[in-house]
Formats: structure tokens, sequence, C-alpha cells
């Protein structure tokens, strides 16, 4: 029986499991009994990895079915300071599992969005789980705070999400709300007209945010970057996941 190794983000860990991923990710935000609910996003990383900060070689032996043949769900090899000892070249698909089970695979992309004008939110997944606001694209946000601190906060590797601030972004003062879901509005908005590329580039808009967020409201897709390296996967967009992907689609609009 095939044994997967999984890096996940809700919580950060390095996981064994006989699992497949459309499996694993049911299993691993919904439980066994569909009893408890939550968002799962997880990377399946290349088998053959190692790093000498893993015992990896222990887990998988440990990561044997039940005696009855049922396959063993999951092997947790850590749970501290995962992402900085994964290069991205060891990572394959990402798989986003709604709180109800379905799981949708994104795969790497040799290209970045296009900048464009307007202010961005990001939502930062591993090591932290902060929500900031920049006056600055991804791969630059991305740099002053690893490879090119601007400041003396400084992490070696970065998992995040930009998330839709819709008219928000080019008018932070009277554009209008929308279908944007966040409870704090005020304070975003009082933190979006804070920063500027000439002054005051990033806000920090909560130090500890819940590491869920609402799929619908991804903007583009997740980067993720270890060092120098800043890969980016792709978000299809909402036409694409309402024609390709339905059911996921409307299993991550029940809540």
């Amino acid at each position: 029986m095939t044994i997967h190794l999984y890096f996940s983000l809700i919580p950060e860990a390095l996981i064994a499991s006989m699992l497949a991923p459309e499996q694993f990710g049911q299993y691993y935000s919904t439980g066994h009994k569909y009893k408890s609910k939550g968002q799962a996003i997880f990377f399946e990383v290349d088998p053959a990895f190692r790093h000498e900060f893993f015992n990896i070689d222990i887990g998988l032996k440990r990561c044997i079915a039940h005696p009855d043949g049922i396959p063993k769900n999951s092997v947790y090899i850590s749970i501290y300071r995962v992402l900085e000892h994964i290069p991205t070249s060891a990572l394959h698909k990402l798989y986003l599992s709604t709180a109800y089970g379905q799981t949708l695979g994104l795969s790497r992309t040799s290209s970045f969005p296009k900048k464009g004008d307007g202010l961005h939110m990001y939502q930062d997944l591993a090591p932290v789980n902060s929500l900031v606001v920049s006056a600055q694209d991804s791969q630059t946000y991305y740099e002053s705070v690893t490879s090119q601190p601007a400041k003396f906060i400084r992490f070696p590797a970065l998992c995040f999400v930009e998330l839709s601030l819709g008219a928000l972004a080019t008018d932070p003062v009277n554009g209008a709300v929308g279908d944007l879901p966040y409870a704090f509005m005020h304070h975003l908005r009082e933190a979006l007209l804070e920063v500027d590329l000439t002054s005051k580039q990033s806000k920090l808009v909560h130090r500890v945010h819940s590491p869920e967020f609402p799929y619908r409201m991804i903007k583009n897709g997740i980067y993720i970057g270890n060092g120098p390296d800043l890969s980016f996967y792709r978000m299809p967009t909402h036409e694409e996941l309402r024609r390709d992907y339905n059911t996921w689609w409307r299993s991550a609009n029940l809540t």
C-alpha cells in the first residue's frame, strides 16, 4: 500500500498517510464520523524527500495498516518548523479541502500574476497566521519578509494567500463593501489608508488571525517560498470552479 507524505498548513505539520490526497483531505477536514469540520490545506511531498531535521524513515515504518487491513490515516512526523526545512522543489500538488471534505488539487504554475494597480491583503498561512495589508505586489511582499527584509521581521520561509479587497483595493475610504465577508471592515479601511509605496508599505491588520478563510476570496492563488525560491499555485476563476469543479465549489460556499 502506497504511503504518502503530506505537508499540512492547518496546522503546520509533516504527516505520513496511506490515504490518497482526496481521501486524506476528507479525513483531515471532517474526522472519522463527520462530527468535526474545518478546512484543510496541504501539499503532497515528493516521497523521496529526506532531510536530517525530520525522522521521515521512522515515520514511514510506523505508517502501517491496522490489523483488519484498514489503512493508517496519519502518522505525525513533525509539527515544528516544518516549512523552513522543505524546499519548494520537493512539493507536488496543493490541495484545498472544504469543511465538508471536498478536495480540490492545484498545480504549480511557471508564471506569477500580472502586477496590477491597487492595494493588497495577504494572509500568512505558515509559519505564522498574520493578516497584512500592503502596497507591495506578492513577490515584493515575500522578499520584504524573507530574503530582503526591510525591517527586523524576517522568516526563512513563508506560505501566504492574497485575498480579494474588491473596491477597497483602489478606494479604501468610499469603496463599496459589496460581498466582502470580513467582519473587521472599519479596522480594515483604517489599515489600508496607512499604506503606500513611498512610506509605510505594509500594515499588520491582525497579529494572529484564524488560519481558515473563505476560499471564494482567494484573489489569484497561493504562494509558498523558501529562501530565494518562491512558487505560485494558481486558483481557478469562479467561472472555472462553477463549470469544472461544481461539487467542490458548492461545498466551499456552504459556510
